[in-house]
């Protein structure tokens, strides 16, 4: 296996108690990929996921998870001032929102959420937990039902102007769109079925922070007898036969050491363009991953005192939201840039275990382009962008009320081009391709090659990664004998 992500780990827990030997061969010295941790002086910050939605995913793991159940799931902060808290609830929500933002808006979600139900049970159905195959989606084609909810020429901000009223509700359900990596004017009405999850499901947090996950599922990979060599890059996929050739399948892996390992199945959790550029060139599937996710710029700050205006996750968008994406993806006209009024995300545990007495642990996302040279990207690298940015997105948040400047214990940041250093995601983009209906398939084109995590089928996020996990193991499963 190439990377211990946790879509890697999750493949590994299912193969090594079906009875398979694993290895897995992870390029940096730790675990979990994205579920990264950081710590300093007492803090303790997860530095990639912080909300667990669908923790049933993850039965059948052996992972003995305790999660907390969060109310509100998020608590959005709109530009008029306006604060909205969701619900896992669905009547709680609905009245919420009547409070909020008015009895029609409520009943404007009550026909929404109609929707995005169909969408998902569809979804759940026919897509998230099955392959992508030309006889998958030829067989979605005959469950007219199912397609006419996903509906697959809208997007998913023409499904929220069709029944949401209320800018400010069309804002909150935008950002799901951005949680797969995608423009919400471009990404797919079936996107719908994230809101529902989360809120259908329940928004969770595991004492500790998420990163306890990660921890977990390396401890039961090392109960199973898998092996995890960190520090080991692979460089390349190796197969018997030429690039054309009939009999042509996987027989191992090279790393960068010079070494070869055989392998009778490699599972790969690198992102698909590292696959099809660098370790099994391909170029015709590496033309099909043009589109890639959006990026993150963080912050973390160690804050005296006090937030009580916070929630565990907090949103304050906006006056205009559209211009932020012109910002983050660029157009053909003007390349892309750090949006100069950003929607900004703030995670803050009350959890004792993540903060020393007194102080709080804030984690401060923002949506950003991806790192490096192109049109739609930003060089992150360029001396005092970062430092820049760090001060003007806490300059934005102190606009709309909640300056932290002076209670600052300390303030780190995080760039794309951060991210990319230490997870080997390029660019730094936070889910591979952006959300779609056609991500590059588990299987990869040659026999014994399969392929995991947030860059392919059924995308990003910890529940879509670790149903990937589980879309592989179960096609591995069902392979002849060797």
């Amino acid at each position: 296996m190439i990377g211990a992500g946790v879509g890697g780990l999750a493949v590994a827990i299912r193969l090594a108690q079906a009875g398979h030997h694993v290895v897995i061969h992870e390029r940096s010295g730790t675990t979990g990929g994205k579920l990264g941790v950081y710590e300093r002086d007492g803090f303790r910050f997860d530095t990639g996921p912080s909300l667990l939605t669908l923790p049933q995913v993850f039965d059948g793991l052996g992972l003995d998870l305790e999660p907390v159940p969060l109310d509100p799931v998020v608590r959005h902060v709109f530009h008029d001032g306006t604060i909205l808290d969701s619900s896992s609830d669905h009547d709680v929500f609905r009245e919420r929102i009547a409070a909020a933002l008015g009895p029609a808006a409520a009943e404007d979600w009550e026909k929404f959420w109609k929707r995005a139900e169909r969408i998902w049970d569809a979804s759940w159905r026919s897509v998230l937990r099955r392959p992508v195959t030309p006889a998958t989606l030829a067989g979605l084609s005959w469950r007219l039902g199912d397609l006419r909810a996903i509906a697959p020429g809208r997007s998913f901000r023409g499904l929220g102007r069709r029944y949401l009223g209320d800018p400010r509700l069309r804002m909150l359900l935008d950002r799901y769109a951005t949680y797969t990596g995608a423009d919400p004017r471009r990404a797919p009405a079936a996107l719908a079925a994230i809101p529902y999850a989360e809120l259908a499901f329940g928004g969770w947090y595991l004492p500790g922070g998420l990163g306890t996950l990660a921890a977990a599922m390396t401890a039961r990979c090392a109960a199973l007898g898998v092996e995890i060599v960190l520090n080991s890059q692979v460089a390349r996929i190796e197969t018997t036969g030429g690039a054309k050739s009939a009999g042509r399948r996987v027989r191992g892996v090279r790393l960068a050491s010079g070494a070869h390992l055989p392998a009778d199945i490699v599972v790969s959790d690198a992102d698909a363009l590292d696959v099809y550029r660098d370790l099994l060139p391909d170029p015709p599937r590496l033309a099909r991953l043009a589109d890639r996710s959006l990026a993150g710029f963080v912050l973390l700050l160690g804050v005296r005192g006090e937030t009580p205006e916070l929630a565990h996750h907090t949103v304050f968008f906006p006056d205009y939201y559209d211009t932020e994406f012109d910002e983050i993806f660029g157009s053909a006209s003007r390349r892309a840039r750090p949006a100069s009024d950003p929607t900004v995300f703030v995670t803050r545990a009350t959890d004792p275990a993540v903060r020393p007495p007194g102080t709080e642990a804030w984690f401060v996302l923002v949506n950003a382009p991806r790192h490096g040279p192109e049109w739609s990207a930003v060089d992150w690298r360029r001396p005092g962008l970062a430092d820049a940015y760090a001060k003007h997105v806490l300059a934005v948040l102190a606009r709309r009320g909640l300056d932290v400047r002076d209670r600052l214990i300390f303030r780190e940041s995080r760039t794309p081009a951060d991210l990319a250093d230490a997870t080997g995601a390029p660019g730094g983009a936070i889910y591979g391709t952006a959300g779609g209906l056609t991500r590059p398939a588990n299987r990869g084109p040659v026999p014994g090659l399969f392929l995991v995590g947030g860059s392919v089928h059924p995308g990003g996020g910890l529940p879509m990664v670790t149903l990937s996990a589980e879309i592989v193991a179960d096609q591995i499963r069902r392979l002849p004998a060797l």
